[in-house]
């Protein structure tokens, strides 16, 4: 029955799937889907051409598909930009790199290394030298949920 239907459609087949792949694109997140869609699509418009070619079978067509789906994937990721793209907010989802610099008062006195500071409306936990509360200090770096602090 399948391949009934796949021998009826011909080189629509490849339009079906570039189309289902493009609605695929809607509902799933990313943009690979896009570029394998776009690939049936194009073998789907080449197969409308050339489908009475002796050389043109449905191996050729396959080979010809993933090849073409992986450039157009390459290609895609390179015109979309990569995860590494230059931003204005470096630092935006990072919030113990965006405290580095700024000066608080001990709210708790650090002892065996560890104590807390208030910035802004959060209380953070601080590691650094043994100091006792109301110091002031200066972050000078961040460790996961923990900024590491100097006295000022």
């Amino acid at each position: 029955m399948l391949e009934s239907i796949f021998v009826e459609l011909g080189p629509w087949n490849w339009m079906v799937l570039g189309f289902a792949l493009l609605a695929l694109e809607l509902v799933v997140p990313g943009f690979y889907l896009l570029w394998i869609a776009l690939a049936a699509l194009v073998i789907g418009a080449v197969s409308l051409l050339i489908w009475d070619a002796g050389f043109w079978i449905w191996q050729v067509q396959v080979v010809a598909f993933l090849a073409l789906a992986l450039v157009a994937a390459y290609l895609g990721h390179r015109l979309m930009g990569g995860r590494n793209a230059e931003t204005d907010q470096p630092l935006l989802n990072l919030r113990g790199e965006q405290m580095i610099g700024r000066t608080a008062t001990l709210t708790e006195p650090i002892r065996e290394g560890r104590g807390r500071i208030q910035l802004g409306d959060t209380l953070w936990r601080v590691s650094g030298p043994d100091l006792p509360s109301g110091t002031r200090v200066r972050v000078k770096a961040a460790s996961d949920s923990e900024l590491i602090v100097e006295a000022v």
